[in-house]
């Protein structure tokens, strides 16, 4: 009976000392030195890919950082096909209007998503930047040579052709976010203009989005084009006339001396100024001196009757 007890306190410590030696083994095998803790966090913060898909790619390419970036990119970009096609059907009539002026130029695009959650996404965000960016250099090139005032209009099968950084394209982009985001997203229109250095723009967004200097975004959103007024108070016109444009939706320019028709009116002219109830935006303008050239307004997800003139 001795060495039955024997047997089996000799079977039971060598079962403890095995299992003990094989998940030390497994956790030895799972530990990263301090050198690729630190690859591994540098890849995460420059990729904002998951943790378990940079260690992979990391091991992939034995520490190499800007191969397994690459890696990760066209693994993202491939998944992010796949999930555009499937999605491809859904509605997509949430999202943002972005609007960006640089010198005599702007432009104004409008980015759709499913849902306003995403909208509220940084890497959603950032594809709005991009699509403005985008825009804006494809037409600066392409009208460079041209005199005056130039204004430019693009469908979204036009848009997701332009080139951005890489050689990939804008529709490349979309994926990409697509992937990363799980929802349908589309760049649906642009607008581009481009004024004489004795032009002004102004603009406005409305429903803005926190946080967001270079771009201004938001679910509606206005640019005007402006003769005259004051110089010094240039920014402040142009923001008051892209103001009355988000919030009473004008549909055509009218005559400076249009009579008004009331609450139906939808041309500009002759509306009520919504920063001064009292006068028409013509009488505004007359006591600016100033005079509206052209104006354009989005909003985020209306219809496709309603788009830009």
């Amino acid at each position: 009976m001795s060495l039955t007890f024997l047997f089996r306190t000799m079977t039971r410590d060598f079962a403890k000392v095995s299992i003990c030696h094989h998940v030390q083994s497994l956790h030895t095998g799972c530990q990263l030195s301090a050198a690729e803790k630190t690859l591994l966090m540098k890849l995460r913060k420059t990729t904002g890919y998951t943790f378990i898909n940079c260690k992979k790619a990391l091991e992939k390419f034995d520490n190499d950082i800007a191969q397994a970036e690459t890696w990760l990119h066209g693994e993202a970009q491939k998944e992010g096909w796949s999930r555009a096609s499937k999605l491809e059907g859904r509605k997509a009539k949430e999202g943002l209007v972005g609007l960006f002026i640089q010198d005599t130029a702007a432009v104004m695009v409008e980015v759709n998503c499913e849902t306003d959650f995403v909208a509220r996404n940084d890497k959603f965000q950032q594809l709005v930047k991009d699509v403005a960016f985008a825009t804006l250099a494809h037409q600066r090139n392409k009208t460079q040579s041209k005199a005056g005032y130039v204004k430019s209009i693009l469908a979204g099968e036009e848009l997701n052709k332009l080139p951005v950084a890489e050689g990939a394209s804008l529709s490349d982009r979309v994926a990409l976010t697509i992937g990363r985001l799980g929802e349908n997203l589309s760049v649906r229109r642009a607008v581009t203009v481009d004024v004489p250095a004795e032009w002004h723009i102004g603009s406005y967004v409305h429903g803005g989005v926190h946080g967001q200097t270079e771009v201004a975004m938001g679910r509606y959103g206005a640019l005007v084009v402006f003769q005259g007024g004051e110089k010094e108070k240039l920014d402040i016109l142009g923001r008051k006339l892209g103001q009355h444009i988000v919030g009473e939706a004008p549909m055509s320019m009218g005559n400076m001396d249009d009579l008004p028709c009331g609450e139906s009116e939808t041309r500009l002219l002759p509306q009520t100024f919504l920063g001064d109830p009292s006068r028409t935006v013509a009488e505004f303008l007359r006591g600016q001196q100033a005079q509206v050239l052209d104006f354009i307004r989005f909003q985020c997800g209306e219809s496709v009757n309603d788009q830009v003139k």
